[in-house]
């Protein structure tokens, strides 16, 4: 049996949510990926074009660091990481994420939540950010209501 962990980042409680039931659905550890500085609501407003470039040159100019280095990557096989899209790729926070622990040996699949986007160039970006020879995947966007027996379901499928 191979031992689960669902990382994500969640802005707004959206992408929590979903990665609430996917580690229940897949009996698998949770940890939340935190900045050490948290985004704003004015960071996050999407509606202004001032707000998203102040954002996007925040996230872009360096890696947010990470409020807690705990995840317990090293016990988990395979490791669920989810965020929202933003502007077609994950944020940088991610990379951060990625970058600090060893993935030797281990999978990683990914999940996302959008209003209206793909994964875009998401896997592209995030694959030199993965320490080790592990091996990442695109997993599935997971918008709107998510149940137990879906994700269940989706999780034996991707036969890890």
């Amino acid at each position: 049996m191979h031992r689960y962990l669902v990382a994500y980042f969640s802005a707004s409680g959206v992408t929590a949510k979903v990665a609430k039931t996917l580690a229940e659905a897949a009996n698998a550890a949770l940890f939340e990926i935190k900045p050490k500085i948290p985004y704003t609501d004015v960071d996050l407003n999407w509606m202004d074009q001032k707000s998203r470039s102040s954002i996007e040159m925040k996230d872009q100019a360096s890696r947010p660091e990470l409020a807690d280095m705990n995840a317990p990557v090293a016990e988990a096989d395979v490791i669920f990481v989810g965020f929202p899209i933003w502007w077609y790729v994950a944020p940088h926070i991610i990379n951060t994420f990625l970058e600090s622990y060893d993935f030797t040996g281990k999978t990683i699949v990914l999940f996302a939540t959008s209003g209206g986007s793909d994964f875009g160039r998401t896997l592209e970006a995030l694959e030199d950010s993965v320490h080790g020879s592990g091996r990442i995947m695109e997993g599935k966007m997971l918008n709107g209501q998510q149940n137990k027996e879906e994700l269940a379901a989706w999780v034996e499928s991707l036969g890890l």
